[in-house]
């Protein structure tokens, strides 16, 4: 295998295992009521890091997408990076908003913030339309998803199980 074929591989791998994590963590966090502030406002704070982490691991795609969106791109493409933007400025603002009404993370680093303005309504709208965005994002993807699941979780799952390639030991 070239290196920039394992490079790709490991990267694909990466951003399943992170976009797995950011969306159970995602699914967590939506219901505070459940976790508990505390847990629902540190874990938003670590998928904001592998949010990160998944724009580093796509920023190639992202950079090529913004060069040629305006000519070459198919409607795809253009309504996969019309989608991503939106949620980048949603996300934004979840966390931003997040940050603000902070009864746990802002306080723990010492930091009062002032309640004022609609943050609490901004916030949870916010997380209404990052939920809707984030279905037509897993909408779009699916066929990746399940392409990668199968080729980097089912099959070597089926791998370790398979009667083919055990050994007889009874011989």
């Amino acid at each position: 295998m070239t290196e920039t074929i394992t490079k790709t591989k490991n990267q694909t791998k990466t951003k399943l295992v992170i976009d797995i994590a950011i969306f159970i963590a995602f699914l967590i966090a939506m219901d505070p009521r459940s976790s508990g502030i505390a847990v629902h406002e540190w874990l938003a704070v670590s998928a904001l890091a592998a949010i990160v982490v998944h724009l580093l691991l796509s920023w190639d795609w992202i950079m090529q997408t913004s060069r040629r969106i305006i000519g070459k791109s198919n409607s795809q493409t253009r309504i996969n990076y019309i989608l991503n933007w939106a949620m980048f400025i949603d996300v934004t603002i979840l966390m931003l908003s997040g940050l603000v009404i902070s009864k746990v993370v802002m306080p723990s680093l010492g930091i009062n913030l002032p309640q004022g303005f609609a943050w609490r309504s901004l916030h949870d709208l916010s997380a209404n339309v990052f939920l809707l965005l984030l279905g037509l994002h897993t909408a779009l993807h699916w066929n990746w998803i399940v392409d990668t699941v199968k080729r980097y979780i089912f099959q070597p799952i089926g791998r370790l199980f398979s009667t083919s390639s055990r050994k007889d030991i009874t011989a």
